[in-house]
């Protein structure tokens, strides 16, 4: 049985997907000017920034993710894009082990690479269950798209 401590977010209202790049980069901004709870910490949900490599451009794109904690301890991060049809470009470019063999995350108040390990199977399935059960927006989000919502997890392979 998958237990879960609460990390959920107050009243929560989805931002329209066309807001949600313009919204990412000024937070992006704010994270990396300070490391005051007042930004890492939106909704009640912790963020990361997740730097990746784009895998045709080969230019360096930042994004800003809420996280929710498996049960033991590492990150999760969802690819939900709010239910859009496609995967985000952040989630392609994490996927391509080619472009992204490690990706550099900045937490509040540090960072670390991580190798990031998409989720799959009845481990996928579990940790689903206490995403939704804590954040129950992510279980709209899938009704919403045809595609399965990856999860990411992000543990911590070596300090910067």
């Amino acid at each position: 049985m998958l237990r879960v401590t609460s990390q959920r977010s107050s009243e929560f209202t989805t931002p329209d997907r066309s807001e949600i790049p313009a919204i990412s980069a000024s937070h992006v901004a704010m994270m990396e000017a300070s490391d005051d709870d007042r930004v890492w910490v939106w909704v009640n949900m912790h963020h990361v920034v997740l730097r990746t490599i784009g895998r045709r451009s080969g230019t360096e794109h930042k994004v800003a993710l809420p996280f929710w904690r498996d049960p033991g301890g590492q990150r999760i991060v969802v690819a939900s894009f709010s239910g859009a049809p496609k995967d985000p470009a952040w989630y392609l470019n994490l996927a391509d082990r080619a472009a992204n063999p490690e990706v550099y995350v900045r937490v509040q108040g540090g960072a670390y690479w991580s190798v990031p390990e998409v989720l799959e199977g009845s481990e996928y399935d579990a940790i689903w269950q206490g995403l939704i059960a804590d954040r129950p927006h992510y279980a709209d989000y899938q009704a919403d798209t045809e595609r399965r919502i990856p999860l990411v997890r992000l543990p911590q392979t070596r300090p910067v």
